[in-house]
């Protein structure tokens, strides 16, 4: 893995990082074409906009001469070898390209793609620990079949868990249910009403549909599988492929099982295509969406470019975040609160404007 700051190869300079670009500094370099699109100026002249991406963010970039042709050299997902100078814009950091083209050298992956920053074999054994205390001999065999299938733990040890805003990254996937496997087992213990077997082995299943959602070599994007059936679905089909070889698995407890599976995402509108109908189903609904939130909501706290207390507004929750980084202190001593705690605060209103 590259480290920040590092050449990302023998042929090239030093990578400006997309999150170290300040105005009036210059940007050459390999940058990924996340999105690209026309347009025309009062005067009717044509530009182009173009995101640029690495691993630590985007930009937004501009090319106002040649921009017809220069567009046509590119397309979407390209890598690009970038020459410009950064300015500020409405106070965002914007790039006006005075040159690009399409790398010859795709350039290292790990320039572009982000991974989990915790230890995966460490977080596998965790996983399976956890899994070992399962009780329900039908559920633990189905569990065991999925943990001894080298091929789809490979693939489960590797996968995002999202294309935007959580656990978007290399191994994010495991990270994101090891993280509901051990709150399941929490709130398990906590609401001994719950089935804590059922609810354990939905928290592991839930979204293994992510490994054949998900295509993931330089940027996530969706498999034509995943744009056409979704992870609840393809989920869903490869626990009925483990089933089929489990003759005396009751059916009953199957259906309960492929019930958490379609009815994580809680509403329709979020894809759901069942709502939670069971307290199990309702609590790995609000499991999963809890670490979903924390994990996206953390990481856009820390990666938000503005100066001061507030961040910049967040489209997807309508809203400015308060980012406590400068907590007032009238005691002697570190009273500031820690970083659970102002996790803890920012949600403790969350239903709230």
């Amino acid at each position: 893995m590259i480290k920040e700051g590092q050449p990302p190869g023998a042929d090239h300079q030093s990578h400006l990082w997309i999150k170290d670009i300040r105005e009036d500094v210059p940007v050459r370099g390999l940058y990924l074409a996340k999105m690209k699109r026309t347009g025309t100026t009062k005067k009717g002249d044509p530009f182009l906009s173009v995101t640029l991406a690495d691993r630590t963010g985007e930009v937004d970039a501009r090319v106002w001469e040649r921009a017809e042709e220069l567009s046509s050299l590119f397309k979407e997902g390209d890598i690009l070898d970038v020459e410009g100078q950064a300015s500020s814009y409405r106070n965002q950091i914007q790039v006006t390209l005075s040159g690009l083209k399409v790398s010859e050298d795709s350039g290292d992956p790990s320039l572009f793609m982000e991974a989990t920053t915790r230890n995966v074999t460490e977080m596998m054994g965790s996983m399976r620990d956890l899994l070992k205390e399962i009780k329900n001999p039908h559920l633990k065999i189905l569990v065991d079949r999925f943990l001894s299938d080298s091929h789809f733990v490979a693939l489960f040890k590797k996968a995002p868990a999202a294309k935007n805003f959580h656990h978007n990254y290399i191994g994010g996937l495991l990270e994101h249910t090891l993280s509901v496997c051990q709150m399941s087992r929490f709130v398990a213990e906590h609401y001994t009403e719950l089935d804590r077997d059922l609810l354990m082995t939905g928290a592991f299943l839930h979204d293994i549909g992510k490994i054949k959602e998900l295509t993931y070599h330089i940027q996530i994007d969706y498999t034509d599988e995943g744009r056409l059936l979704g992870h609840l679905i393809i989920g869903v089909a490869m626990v009925d492929e483990k089933l089929a070889r489990l003759k005396d698995f009751p059916q009953k407890l199957a259906i309960r099982l492929k019930h958490l599976l379609l009815s994580h995402h809680g509403q329709y509108e979020f894809g759901s295509p069942k709502r939670p109908k069971f307290l199990e189903a309702f609590a790995l609904h609000l499991i999963d969406d809890l670490d979903a939130k924390m994990n996206g909501l953390n990481r856009f706290m820390e990666r938000d470019p503005q100066e001061g207390a507030w961040t910049d507004f967040n489209r997807l929750f309508e809203r400015y975040f308060f980012k406590l980084k400068t907590p007032v202190s009238e005691e002697k001593g570190d009273t500031s609160p820690s970083g659970n705690d102002r996790q803890k605060m920012l949600f403790s209103n969350y239903s709230g404007g």
